[in-house]
């Protein structure tokens, strides 16, 4: 209905212009094929598989080009001082990511920059290659890998490894039985933090970088005392670690064995 106003126009009444402007308004269409496929390529599992094609890759690379060769034997005569420093510490921690294994690189610290200076760079990258791995597990992995840990021993390592971090991590850093890649993804997975992980790896690090440094240094003198105490220091920790570990095992077996009657 129109209403008449002093100037002689006529304006709807305010119940049609309300009728007028209510216009039906379409839903929005829901996402098509182009939205699931983004919600894939973000799942957990998706992230799970790109984790292990990075790692794949990684180790492929390792075979075909060994890296340590460079590192031991065609290190670049013109990088010297603090930049070859660095650069060792980067390519360090690349390495430990890819697989390579630590005494290698602990061994070419030692024999490139001297004990000291090979002890900083080789323990710099140690904490790298740590921290790279563990987000790598953390971002792209534990998502998927946490509904997983249903065994008995897998929530227990897990339970131990997120409420007490930094002593957990400690103590496997300094067991020499322990893969370091194995125990960064492990740790990765679950709900250690960052601080606790890095500061345990740095301390716990130490006293087998240092031993590997100091043979590396000394490998050109193979009797001297220093490379034999080195040497010791490498090899009485691996059988400790060897024989405590033949030793829980054995009374895991025994403890595990089914009781006659039950």
């Amino acid at each position: 209905m129109l209403d008449a106003t002093r100037s002689g126009t006529a304006t709807a009444s305010p119940q049609a212009a309300a009728t007028r402007l209510a216009v039906p308004v379409s839903p929005l269409p829901r996402a098509g094929f182009a939205g699931r496929c983004a919600r894939a390529l973000v799942s957990p599992y998706a992230r799970l598989s790109l984790l292990l094609a990075l790692l794949a890759g990684a180790a492929g690379c390792v075979l075909a080009f060994a890296p340590q060769r460079l590192l031991t034997h065609g290190w670049p005569p013109q990088l010297g001082g603090a930049a070859a420093a660095v650069v060792f510490t980067v390519a360090y921690g690349l390495c430990t990511v890819a697989f390579v294994p630590r005494p290698v690189l602990n061994l070419a610290a030692g024999a490139l920059f001297g004990s000291q200076l090979g002890l900083a760079t080789a323990l710099a990258g140690t904490v790298l290659g740590a921290g790279v791995a563990f987000g790598l597990g953390r971002v792209l992995g534990q998502d998927a890998l946490r509904p997983l840990l249903r065994g008995r021993w897998l929530r227990a390592a897990d339970g131990q490894l997120s409420r007490h971090g930094f002593r957990s991590m400690l103590a496997v850093r300094l067991f020499p039985g322990v893969p370091f890649c194995a125990a960064n993804y492990c740790a990765a997975v679950s709900r250690m933090g960052w601080l606790p992980f890095l500061l345990a790896t740095a301390l716990g690090s130490i006293p087998n970088t240092a031993a590997y440094a100091v043979a590396g240094a000394r490998a050109a003198t193979p009797t001297s005392p220093v490379f034999l105490i080195a040497m010791a220091c490498i090899a009485v920790p691996a059988l400790a670690g060897s024989a405590l570990a033949w030793r829980k095992r054995h009374h895991l077996r025994g403890g595990q064995a089914p009781r006659e009657g039950s």
